[in-house]
């Protein structure tokens, strides 16, 4: 049995059929908008959920550390190839050897001490201007002995990262020890080249 026309309490009488028609729709508005909102609420903890898996799931990780360079076995290839002595300087067992190769004209090699880095520089019958050019035609500051060794001293401004540098000559060669350092840290490296920079002036006639 059909039933008739909602009553409406508020007016005492059936609906029309505007009415039923306006309750029908703002009946579908509310219950689309509930559902909207609980849309939202489910795709933000999905996302969440997503983010959490990557973020704790996908292992990351760090690069592997790349071994240190044989600065040894990288000078004997060199000294080979140039027919010269080639330095291999004596540093802390703490220090790590970065790069070892020839560049511009020099010997160089790269070390990283505990903090900053280290460079030390051989090269091979330079010009008397080559040491200005390498730190940024600047003259040097004064002067130390190191193990009987007179070196000339560099105090940089460190607007490249080079603060300090020592420089000495080695026979027809140049020895320049700088880098990101202090002046402590220059004359360990500077100590570890002694014997050689000895040897070396040696051999010149």
């Amino acid at each position: 049995m059909a039933s008739g026309p909602r009553i409406v309490a508020e007016l005492g009488r059936p609906e029309t059929p505007d009415e039923t028609a306006a309750r029908k729709a703002e009946s579908s508005r509310v219950y689309r908008s509930s559902q909207t909102f609980r849309n939202l609420i489910a795709a933000l903890i999905a996302t969440v959920a997503v983010v959490a898996v990557v973020y704790f799931g996908v292992p990351r990780g760090t690069p592997p550390q790349q071994p240190p360079v044989d600065v040894s076995a990288a000078a004997a290839e060199v000294s080979a190839s140039l027919g010269r002595t080639v330095i291999v300087p004596e540093t802390p067992g703490s220090w790590r050897a970065n790069a070892a190769r020839v560049e511009d004209g020099a010997w160089t090699v790269v070390y990283a001490p505990r903090t900053g880095f280290v460079r030390i520089a051989q090269g091979f019958d330079v010009p008397d201007t080559w040491t200005s050019t390498l730190l940024g035609g600047f003259a040097p500051t004064g002067a130390t002995s190191v193990d009987g060794i007179e070196w000339d001293v560099y105090d940089l401004p460190g607007d490249d990262g080079i603060r300090y540098a020592l420089t000495t000559d080695a026979g027809p060669d140049t020895i320049v020890v700088y880098g990101s350092i202090s002046a402590e840290t220059a004359e360990t490296a500077a100590s570890g080249l002694t014997a050689q920079i000895r040897a070396l002036r040696e051999e010149t006639p």
